[in-house]
């Protein structure tokens, strides 16, 4: 009987998967299953190219439907999985469809996190995760001209650039007193922050969103400070959880799908990949979760191996970007605590590249407009390597002459 792999979820964890698994040599059935009616698509844009009219539904989608039907693998869209036997073998759907398999691929993603205040619920306020949330935050910005961004993070910050991009008038919430500060600390995350001020946002940092008031949709924002802000419009970007489906069985999950290197779970014949993942990295000998696109493709093609019969080390150094204006920032690193940062460049340009430092080893790096010193500060980064920090500071000193 021929072997039965099932692909739960159809994003860039499900396109890794698919892109790889018969030049892996695997033969049997692949079905993947998503919960949106549409292939696997790029995320990415949909805060920054998409919200701007600069690309559409078709050039967001990673390949057309007739790539998987030329690698006989099956798309069963618009029906998301809803529980899991992993005793049984059998997945159910929210139509009740029940699939059996004989291993089982958990690219599910995350879900984001919605605003715990009252209010929360009215027309006009928006998480953006999915094309569908995407559409939905166009449609909006095409008429509303007072938009409330709550968030600071790399979702926030890009959807304030869009908004005001098309001329929108933006005010953006923070609890912290930086942008970005969570992910680049607080020296980097102020850098950020007034490129944003520059553009014109209206930021309160520091400050939290007590209610969202309005009679049929939104119309303000109330602060924990007093403050009431106008708001046609109000995008939600607070971070996101893993998306485990209801499972029965004794999977291990802890924040996410706990597994190996090879990135098997706990139960044979189980493997997840990409946000819904929390694997063990043998370089930094712990479990991460990464909620980036790049680790996502690169995670799901490691599946592809592992389900093929040749389980391969997944030992990343993560790597992210984001584009904020006229700016594209490159991150690398290992999400483990530094304890000291070592800046080349101006920050208040912005053009620099940043080195964070645990105990004296490159752990990571966050380069912007200085393209020629993205490969040798990845290399830095993957070496964990010990450079002099007046070296690495010198702007006169060529990185490539110190990577390793």
């Amino acid at each position: 009987m021929v072997e039965h792999c099932l692909v739960v979820g159809a994003g860039a964890a499900a396109f890794g998967f698919a892109s790889a698994i018969r030049e892996a040599g695997y033969q049997g059935r692949v079905t993947v299953v998503g919960a949106e009616p549409v292939p696997p698509y790029e995320r990415p844009p949909l805060s920054k190219q998409y919200l701007l009219g600069k690309k559409a539904e078709s050039e967001i989608l990673f390949r057309p439907v007739a790539f998987y039907e030329e690698r006989s693998i099956e798309l069963v869209l618009g029906d998301p999985v809803e529980e899991i036997d992993l005793e049984r073998r059998v997945a159910r759907t929210r139509a009740a469809r029940e699939i059996g398999f004989d291993q089982l691929v958990l690219a599910t993603g995350a879900v984001p996190n919605r605003l715990p205040v009252p209010g929360a619920e009215l027309p006009g306020v928006f998480v953006l995760r999915s094309l569908e949330d995407a559409r939905g935050v166009r449609a909006a910005l095409s008429s509303a001209q007072r938009v409330v961004v709550i968030g600071g993070g790399f979702i926030g910050c890009e959807v304030a650039a869009s908004a005001r991009t098309l001329g929108k008038q933006v005010a953006l919430v923070e609890t912290l007193p930086v942008l970005l500060g969570r992910a680049l600390g607080e020296t980097i995350g102020a850098a950020i922050t007034r490129v944003h001020e520059r553009a014109g946002v209206e930021l309160h940092l520091g400050r939290k969103v007590i209610a969202l008031e309005g009679r049929e949709r939104v119309e303000r924002v109330l602060l924990d400070d007093g403050t009431s802000l106008p708001a046609e419009t109000v995008i939600v970007g607070i971070g996101v959880r893993p998306a485990v489906p209801a499972i029965r069985g004794e999977l291990t999950i802890e924040d996410g799908v706990v597994v190996d290197a090879t990135c098997a779970a706990s139960v044979p014949g189980v493997w997840a990949a990409g946000d819904v993942a929390r694997w063990w990295h043998p370089v930094i000998e712990r479990s991460i979760r990464v909620e980036h696109f790049d680790n996502a493709l690169a995670q799901g093609a490691c599946v592809a191996k592992g389900v093929a019969g040749r389980p391969e080390t997944y030992a990343p150094v993560p790597s992210f970007w984001s584009d904020q204006y006229d700016l594209t920032i490159q991150q690398y690193g290992y999400p483990i605590e530094w304890d000291e940062l070592v800046v080349r460049g101006d920050l208040d340009a912005p053009s620099f590249t940043a080195f964070y430092l645990k105990d004296g080893r490159v752990c990571g790096a966050v380069i912007v407009k200085r393209p020629r010193e993205m490969r040798p500060a990845r290399r830095l980064v993957e070496a964990m390597a010990r450079v002099d920090r007046a070296l690495l500071a010198d702007e006169r000193v060529d990185l490539r002459s110190l990577a390793p």
